[in-house]
């Protein structure tokens, strides 16, 4: 059975302040499977091991993303202190040390990541016809009503009772 579809025009509360994190690795080489396997093999660990610890974590929620050579992944998180925390985790640390010890001098695969910082107010979104969704599934996801039917109302600090 798939994802429940929200059929009404639906936004998120944006009284908090959020992390979104860009996490992603691009195969540079593809016949170079034993270079890049690893760092692709690394991730689901972590991802299992986030959504099972969320609420001690402050992780919120994720999208994934697989293209041709790029994978991203979209995380959300409650502070960027929580994240840091993370980073320094068993798990995580075990990781970027197997990745760089196994493929720091080959060029076939590369890795990013991208961190920003967004202020409570200062960001809205709008989902139609979706299931929950990115900021949609991080967040409380609330029924677009009057006083937040257009995106300047959404970024005025829309909180609902």
């Amino acid at each position: 059975m798939g994802k429940k579809i929200y059929t009404g025009r639906y936004t998120t509360e944006n009284d908090q302040d959020v992390v979104v994190f860009i996490i992603g690795m691009r195969i540079n080489k593809r016949l170079a499977v034993h270079k890049w396997g690893p760092v692709f093999t690394a991730m689901p660990g972590m991802i299992r091991e986030l959504h099972e610890n969320q609420d001690e974590l402050g992780f919120l929620s994720m999208e994934s993303y697989f293209g041709l050579r790029t994978t991203m992944m979209v995380q959300y998180w409650r502070s960027t202190e929580d994240l840091l925390a993370y980073a320094k985790g068993e798990k995580h640390l075990k990781a970027w040390q197997h990745f760089n010890k196994r493929v720091r001098e080959n060029d076939a695969v590369g890795i990013y990541h991208e961190t920003y910082q967004i202020k409570a107010g200062s960001y809205e979104t709008v989902y139609r016809k979706m299931p929950l969704f990115g900021m949609g599934n991080a967040k409380k996801h609330i029924p677009i009503a009057a006083q937040n039917n257009s995106a300047r109302k959404r970024l005025q600090r829309v909180k609902t009772n």
